[in-house]
């Protein structure tokens, strides 16, 4: 049988449980279209998108908009960016997330703790159906300024949701720069998920913000936490 980990899940969204750059497509296309229709100016998507391919990941409505004879960009940019951060995004979990927040576990539950503006994050965990999949969400802007990673705030917050603290909680993420260095001091375990399709490629800036392990899809994600617990996992006949 499968022995059962004694452990609160707790997730990072972006390039965690969906792809961030099916984010963007999406937002490209909501902003690209905003824009032919009260303009009348097509093609704003794809510029957007064959720069952000090419490696820019920023000022990309600015850079898109030249040449597009547009001569008040300096009240369009912020118009897009609004769009781009507000509008109902066309996303979904990935084949893995799907999977492993499907299965049922016996003492386990699920959070997340998710940075980044709070009605744009909300968004997506709606998307995603995630507020009836997961016991407890936590979107940092909600509380202002400050509060994002790697302030305590919501790991503790999360302790106290759970009534479970130090190697009884998991985060699993994959920005190294502030994700695992705070739920490490406070004895969590520490996963990063390194999607091959992730948009960004960090690395951490010393051992305090490195994961205990890294893995490539949630399906490795139990083996990896029992691994960590010292718990024998594997599937045995009786």
């Amino acid at each position: 049988m499968r022995v059962t980990i004694p452990a609160v899940i707790v997730f990072d969204l972006d390039d965690t449980l969906y792809l961030e750059r099916d984010f963007v497509r999406s937002g490209f296309r909501a902003a690209g279209a905003w824009l032919e229709d009260t303009a009348g100016l097509p093609g704003l998507e794809e510029r957007c998108l064959a720069l952000f391919e090419s490696g820019h990941r920023s000022r990309i409505f600015d850079m898109a908009l030249e040449g597009m004879e547009v001569h008040n960009a300096d009240v369009i940019v912020p118009q897009l960016v609004e769009i781009y951060s507000c509008h109902r995004p066309e996303i979904t979990l990935t084949e893995d997330a799907d999977r492993y927040l499907g299965r049922q576990k016996n003492g386990e539950r699920y959070a997340l703790i998710t940075d980044g503006i709070a009605e744009t994050q909300a968004a997506k965990v709606r998307s995603l159906g995630l507020y009836a999949r997961l016991g407890h969400v936590i979107c940092t802007g909600a509380w202002g300024p400050g509060f994002g990673k790697p302030h305590p705030r919501a790991f503790e917050a999360v302790e106290a949701w759970s009534g479970k603290s130090g190697c009884d909680l998991v985060y699993v993420a994959d920005n190294p720069t502030k994700d695992f260095v705070t739920p490490r001091a406070r004895s969590w375990q520490t996963v990063q998920i390194l999607r091959p399709e992730r948009v960004h490629h960090l690395e951490a800036p010393d051992a305090a913000h490195k994961a205990h392990t890294a893995i490539t899809s949630l399906d490795e994600l139990d083996d990896s936490v029992a691994r960590l617990r010292g718990i024998d996992n594997r599937v045995s006949r009786s």
